[in-house]
Formats: structure tokens, sequence, C-alpha cells
């Protein structure tokens, strides 16, 4: 193993942890904000938080894939076997598949459900989509599948990082964090 691995560069560790932070508040959040018996103030502050916060995921996770389109990660110590490498190639294409595939369904569900996203309405977008329960009701079942799948791709990222951070100590985790770093 070389002393010191290649990182991320502080563009791609930023939008990482950026996107993490929010992924991370947009989860609890959207599993409570559906719950039975939840006081509606409750409730619509974390709907309102929810769709709020997908509608800024959205370019945000734009950027990242643009930027991970145009600049190749670090590679991995030549000490990951073979299937760790695939792995991980699987779990990072499916994790910015399901990252572009839930705000947009989220997007869909609520405005083809003639909802608002006070964000973006207070800043003068339309609805860009028209009301139907059926668009609705499709994007809202692809939605919370990809959100089940996110939980748990992002369960096993985040167990494989901190094996590598805790039990490994191989440099895969310093390659990420900190944030500033490049």
């Amino acid at each position: 193993m070389p002393d010191r691995l290649q990182g991320y560069r502080p563009t791609a560790r930023w939008l990482h942890w950026i996107v993490a932070a929010a992924v991370l508040a947009m989860i609890p959040a959207g599993l409570v904000m559906v719950q039975e018996g939840l006081p509606r103030p409750v409730q619509d502050a974390l709907f309102v938080l929810h769709k709020n916060l997908g509608a800024l995921l959205i370019p945000v996770i734009l950027v990242r894939v643009i930027y991970r389109l145009t600049h190749r990660p670090p590679p991995l110590p030549d000490s990951i076997p073979r299937w760790q490498r695939r792995a991980a190639a699987l779990s990072h294409g499916m994790l910015y598949g399901l990252l572009v595939v839930m705000p947009v369904s989220g997007f869909v569900r609520v405005r083809a459900g003639g909802y608002p996203v006070e964000l973006l309405d207070r800043l003068g977008f339309g609805p860009w989509i028209g009301r139907s329960e059926r668009l609705a009701d499709a994007a809202s079942a692809l939605h919370q599948a990809a959100a089940f799948l996110l939980i748990a791709v992002l369960a096993v990222h985040a167990g494989a990082a901190l094996q590598h951070a805790l039990i490994r100590r191989d440099g895969v985790w310093s390659r990420m964090w900190p944030p500033g770093r490049g």
C-alpha cells in the first residue's frame, strides 16, 4: 500500500457530504411524515421540509453526476479484492441512479398530485406537470420502492466505509474525509 492514497478532489468531497447530509435528513423526515396519528402541524412541517429539500437537491445531484462523469475517482488500493471493487462499483452506480430517481419521482408525485413545492412556487417556477392522479400514484409507488432500496444501499455503503475506516484502516475512508482536503 502506498504511504498515502490519492483522495477525491475537494469538489467531489463537498458534493458527497452535502448530498449525504441532505439525504440523511430526508430519510427520517420521509418515513415519519406519513405515519398515522402524527399531529398535523408536525406532519405539515415535515412535508414542507422534505419537498423543498428534495427540490433543492435536484440541481445539486445534477452537478454531482456531471462532475463524476467528467472527473474519474481515484483508484482503490491494490489490496482491495476484485469482488469488492465490483461491489463498490455496483453500489456507487445504484446510489447515483437512486439519487436521480428519488427527487425526480418525488417532484412528479407532488406536482401531479396538485400539491405545492413552496420554494419553487415562491421563485415563480410553474408546476411543469399537469394534475394526474394516475401519474401521481405511479410516481409515489416508484418513490417509495426506491426509498427502501436507497436505505438498503446506503446501509451497505456506510458499513463498507466504516469497515475501511475502523477495521482495515487502509486509507479508503480518508479518500473522502475530511471534505475540504484535496
